[in-house]
């Protein structure tokens, strides 16, 4: 039996060794873990900071997996918890049960979605919610008398967790690679290819837009068509305006759900409750997650439109076959409640959008700066800034060279947490704070990271 480890026990050598003993990492090369043990132990954050077993302390740039929305160390969301787990622990919203707590977090989170997007189904986190999304779109249109209507359009270099079906939607081949199969059904479009949607012809990749996967599939064969309004693991891609309202037009017009995967946009990460409210589009279908709770406890949601659950209720008394033994948990509702009464009480999304405009200062004063930065971008606390051998060209590094999380690297020397997105060969930076950080916070995340690009600048200059 394994030692209970006591605070007295505490030494980082011994930690590295049982973490590379007994851990089994996530999205972590195994030889590495293996070789050298975790490259951070963290021990206690507070507001945008977070402390290492050895005391050292780092801005959080990236709110940890882009989720710690109102920062650490909020009494308030632990409070609540505690609180509701004296009262009720837990409860099942299986065979028509519910509870108090639940309802009030459904009708929360009705009074602020875009459109009539008033029912919540729940999960435990954002890889649940859009399988369980895309399970519903599926289970819908077979109600509804048209069961060949299953496949799916996602885009390349989407990311819609692990699942087995959100990974088959994922347009990452590193995730879908993992495994020796993946769910059928799942097609690919180059996003964010507005002209083609509007029914471009011309261009090079109509064939590979989702109006020309609609045309050569058939629209009796898909079911829905899945994006996140921003993409995130994907680069920090911003959509063109008129975009969505593009795909939501097209949508409409060959009977097809639109789904919008808002696990990192919702909730304020881009400077409005959610992604898609920049756009005034409304999905059928809508996922959520991180934010909803500010990864305090682990919580997701399908967000429907109200006619769509209505349809289904009409068509069908059958059981629906489908739930987590955490659907609805109410302790994870009781602090999402909490979250979500901070952050409107706190004007954090207000935060979020000025901060997010300072945020974008620093990183067009970056891109002007330094000789291997280009394309700097930010939408609310959403940013990224693009590393390329040659910015006047675009002339990418050689992916051997791991430009990106080199500089990463150097931030972590400069206690500053930020994120490397390296999927289809980009070298972007991601920045994503807490929505709680101030102008001079913004200035010293721009300030260590200038350092740090200049620091990997001198070294293949």
């Amino acid at each position: 039996m394994a030692k209970n480890l006591m605070k007295d026990d505490v030494n980082v050598e011994r930690l590295k060794e049982l973490d590379k003993k007994h851990y089994f990492h996530p999205t972590t090369p195994l030889p590495e873990q293996q070789s050298n043990g975790p490259a951070i132990i963290i021990t206690e954050g507070k507001g945008i900071h977070v402390k290492d077993v050895q005391g050292n302390q780092y801005i959080d740039g990236v709110s940890s997996l882009w989720n710690v929305n109102i920062g650490y160390g909020r009494k308030e969301l632990a409070d609540a918890a505690s609180e509701q787990m004296m009262k009720l622990s837990y409860a099942s919203s299986f065979f028509n049960n519910s509870h108090d707590v639940v309802i009030r977090l459904s009708e929360k989170l009705a009074s602020i979605a875009p459109g009539d997007l008033n029912v919540s189904f729940f999960t435990s986190g954002g890889s649940e919610s859009n399988e369980s999304a895309i399970k519903i779109a599926r289970h819908y249109w077979k109600l509804k008398g048209q069961p060949s209507k299953t496949k799916v359009i996602a885009f390349e270099l989407g990311y819609h967790g692990v699942t087995m079906g959100a990974t088959s939607a994922t347009g990452i081949p590193e995730f879908g690679n993992m495994t020796t199969s993946n769910a059928p059904g799942f097609l690919h479009a180059v996003p964010h290819k507005t002209n083609c949607e509007l029914g471009d012809k011309s261009d090079p990749d109509y064939g590979r837009s989702i109006r020309g996967i609609i045309e050569k599939e058939g629209a009796e064969n898909i079911a829905a068509v899945i994006l996140e309004p921003i993409q995130g693991v994907g680069g920090i891609k911003i959509p063109p305006e008129g975009y969505l309202k593009a795909v939501r037009d097209l949508c409409d017009a060959n009977g097809i759900l639109m789904m919008t995967d808002e696990v990192i946009c919702g909730f304020g990460r881009t400077g409005k409750m959610f992604g898609v409210d920049h756009w005034n589009v409304v999905p059928d279908l809508m996922s959520v997650a991180k934010g909803i709770t500010s990864g305090y406890i682990q919580l997701g949601a399908v967000m429907i439109r109200e006619g769509l659950r209505d349809e289904m209720a009409a068509l069908s008394d059958s059981v629906f076959f489908h739930g987590f033994t955490y659907s609805g948990h109410p302790t994870a509702c009781a602090v999402a409640l909490k979250n979500l009464e901070i952050i409107e009480n706190e004007d954090l999304v207000g935060n979020a959008k000025r901060m997010g405009d300072e945020l974008l200062k620093g990183l067009k004063y970056l891109e002007e700066t330094h000789k291997i930065t280009a394309r700097a971008r930010a939408i609310g606390l959403m940013g990224g800034i693009e590393l390329l051998a040659d910015p006047e060209s675009n002339k990418p590094f050689d992916p051997g060279m791991y430009a990106a999380p080199a500089v990463v690297e150097e931030c972590m020397k400069r206690n500053l947490i930020l994120r490397p997105l390296i999927f289809g060969g980009q070298n972007v930076v991601a920045i994503a704070p807490p929505f709680t950080v101030t102008k001079q916070d913004v200035e010293t995340i721009i300030e260590k990271l200038s350092d740090s690009i200049k620091a990997y600048e001198k070294q293949i200059l």
